[in-house]
């Protein structure tokens, strides 16, 4: 039998301890957080590449002028700044008074601290708290502390936290709201998964938020604290064992992907219908993002395009030597690139398919595409616009000389470009479609039979109820 949850005490109100998940480029909005508030719980303002408005109230297209990358990054700040503001004060608007408005940033992108005071300043009375993940955010306690906002840091291990407690926040431990355990084989979007971990063997999150919660306590940090549970939570019965639990202190739960299915919802028709169509299986974690990190997205012919790409790679040599002892004589100009004999069969194979062009990687080997892709993939990475701190892509970073020091990679792509793509109405085959691993359950669960979309108030209520 289902406990029930009660409500907890955040941002001076009570507030049911469900938060919606932020979720970055527009797939969040003032629309879905402001409604979610509205109910009750925690919505969750996206403030990555917001959307803001014209006069008229249509979406502002985000189109960058500027000859030059720095500049060029520049322009994306000032979107992301008015963005946001913009966002946080309709879903403040909206939410009337009641639960709690978050803003969501990612600590890995571009101008992340400068996005962040810009925001926090200009909405002074409005935000809550900020959750911040995709990285390592040491300076989010300083900069939400300067603001009087609450942090909520989102990490995938009881270590990872420790390292952010012991540098960063036990200095300013009162404005610690919670900490977010994102379950690094579950969750939509960008995954902590650290190279001790396997992505093919999930762990049982139970014990590692049980070690959260003991490296909480040993930094003197309250039980009242909540741990927000993040990726795979869907029937809040499934989750019955943590409801109440001692070993665990107080739980909240954050729902990412079941709030994309909603009246309120920002994203398009065609990425709400395509969810319900999912099966077990089709949601992919993979290592394509510029980021670096792992991320799960729905496994649509825009990830297998990738996925073959990396599959048509060869490694090379620039001189004979080992089993390098064979010159490639396709896809490459007058250069002295050394492979196996296998590897040699296999590129005039490809090239006899089309795939006609070889890209170098940072990884001293070659992919193979045809030359419409190729130019695609060269003017994305002309186009940069310095959306993340480091970008694996197109080389750019946050720093003075604006560089990795790495070559670019074509086994990547444009995240900014895609995102705002799909997230605007583009096709959700040519688009990177992030989306949770219970996305499935859309597909499963009676209560999205014959087509029905709740509203957020609606799925809320059915929340509350277990199911």
């Amino acid at each position: 039998m289902f406990k029930g949850v009660r409500p907890i005490l955040y941002g001076g109100r009570e507030v049911w301890p469900l938060i919606e998940g932020g979720k970055g480029v527009a797939a969040t909005n003032h629309a879905s957080s402001g409604a979610w508030a509205a109910a009750g719980g925690i919505g969750t303002v996206s403030a990555v590449n917001a959307d803001s408005y014209d006069p008229d109230g249509k979406i502002i297209p985000q189109v960058y002028r500027a000859l030059t990358r720095r500049d060029r990054h520049e322009e994306l700040i000032q979107y992301a700044i008015e963005g946001a503001v913009e966002q946080v004060k309709r879903a403040f608007e909206i939410a009337g008074g009641r639960g709690a408005i978050n803003i969501n940033v990612l600590w890995e992108m571009g101008g992340a601290q400068r996005i962040l005071h810009g925001v926090l300043e200009k909405t002074r009375g409005m935000v809550a708290g900020v959750t911040c993940g995709a990285g390592m955010p040491y300076k989010l306690s300083e900069i939400a502390a300067s603001y009087g906002v609450s942090y909520l840091p989102i990490v995938s291990s009881g270590r990872a936290f420790s390292a952010l407690w012991k540098r960063a926040y036990s200095k300013a431990a009162e404005w610690l709201a919670g900490v977010v355990y994102e379950d690094p084989w579950l969750a939509g979007g960008h995954n902590g998964l650290s190279n001790a971990e396997d992505p093919k063997v999930p762990q049982d999150p139970y014990p590692r938020v049980k070690l959260l919660r003991e490296t909480m306590r040993s930094g003197g940090i309250s039980d009242d604290v909540p741990i927000i549970m993040a990726g795979g939570v869907w029937f809040l019965r499934d989750w019955n064992d943590w409801i109440d639990n001692p070993e665990l202190g107080q739980i909240v739960f954050q729902f990412g992907t079941r709030p994309l299915l909603t009246q309120e919802s920002p994203i398009p028709q065609g990425w709400k219908d395509h969810l319900t169509t999912l099966n077990p299986g089709d949601v992919l974690l993979h290592r394509f993002s510029p980021t670096g990190f792992y991320s799960s997205a729905v496994r649509n012919p825009f990830l297998r395009n990738l996925e073959a790409r990396s599959e048509r790679q060869i490694a090379f040599s620039m001189e004979a030597a080992g089993d390098h002892q064979y010159q490639l004589d396709v896809g490459v100009k007058g250069k002295n690139f050394w492979v196996t004999l296998g590897d040699l069969n296999r590129a005039r194979e490809w090239y006899g398919h089309g795939f006609t062009t070889a890209l170098k990687t940072p990884d001293n080997t070659l992919v193979f595409e045809t030359p419409e892709e190729t130019k695609i993939i060269r003017k994305d990475q002309a186009d940069c616009m310095g959306c993340l701190s480091q970008c694996g892509f197109s080389s750019w970073a946050d720093t003075e000389g604006n560089s990795t020091g790495r070559l670019a990679d074509p086994r990547s792509f444009c995240i900014q470009k895609t995102l705002q793509d799909i997230a605007h109405g583009g096709p959700i085959d040519e688009n990177l479609m992030f989306a949770g691993h219970a996305a499935y359950k859309f597909k499963q669960d009676p209560f999205y039979s014959n087509g029905f979309v709740p509203t957020v108030k609606q799925l809320v209520d059915r929340i509350l109820t277990g199911d």
